[in-house]
């Protein structure tokens, strides 16, 4: 009888992008995150946290679940990534739709948490503050709407590049998530003054839910980071010589 050990299947050379169906459900979870911890934070503790602590939070979110799960989806969280990183040539178009839609529903879902649990303390009124956005009288510190648009559409762009530069191969691995997350943080440190900050339409849109004013303000909100994302799209490779189009951040790649 022969005593070989018998030898065990070699494991794939690569790995195959997971299904939409599967990467929707966790787009829509890394967003419910981003707003429930984001904004959570605003709402439930930024009296005693304050700016810093608020913007730690949302970096903290964005880093926490693109490594959790971003090598299903590729962790954009974010409708002006998912339309950026498209432009850049970097992401299917095809997808961007059911992207937006499951981003949204995620944050939409994250602000409905946030809201019962923020209303189950005595006292509580959303006049006090929802972690909305705004401009002029709703400018946390009354910024025109000049003002945020350009400051929303510039660090958006900002952000596009510093996902589409630490997702290239050549960049050191495993770090791209956490240059991610403290860009995210210091974008908040620049523009909660101005803005109560962005960047991320889907974010905007959750918590204006519950708040009229904010609603009726919240087109700046999905139209200004979504011109921005695509701006550095269309520019990145251009401006830095570095080209990946065709190779796409859907699971491969994680962004955040």
């Amino acid at each position: 009888m022969s005593t070989r050990t018998p030898t065990r299947p070699a494991p794939p050379t690569g790995t195959a992008t997971p299904s939409l169906a599967r990467r929707l459900p966790v787009e829509a979870l890394g967003t419910f995150w981003l707003v429930l911890a984001g904004c959570g934070t605003a709402v439930l503790a930024g009296d005693e946290v304050g700016f810093v602590g608020i913007s730690l939070a949302f970096g903290l979110a964005v880093l926490t679940m693109a490594y959790a799960v971003g090598h299903v989806s590729g962790a954009h969280f974010n409708p002006a990534v998912s339309v950026g990183l498209a432009v850049a040539g970097r992401f299917a178009w095809r997808d961007v739709p059911g992207y937006v839609v499951a981003q949204a529903a995620g944050g939409s879902l994250g602000a409905l948490v946030l809201y019962v649990v923020a209303s189950g303390r005595s006292g509580f009124s959303l006049a006090d503050g929802f972690a909305t956005n705004g401009y002029g009288d709703l400018s946390p510190t009354g910024y025109s709407l000049l003002a945020v648009a350009v400051a929303e559409a510039v660090l958006t762009f900002v952000f596009l590049y510093v996902i589409l530069g630490v997702t290239d191969r050549r960049a050191p691995a495993g770090f791209g998530p956490l240059a991610i997350g403290l860009a995210l943080t210091l974008i908040h440190l620049i523009s909660i003054p101005v803005s109560n900050t962005s960047v991320n339409p889907a974010r905007s849109l959750a918590v204006a839910w519950f708040d009229l004013a904010a609603l009726g303000q919240v087109w700046l909100f999905l139209l200004a980071p979504v011109v921005g994302a695509a701006l550095a799209g269309a520019t990145y490779a251009l401006v830095t010589g570095v080209d990946r189009r065709g190779t796409e951040i859907d699971g491969d790649d994680r962004v955040g």
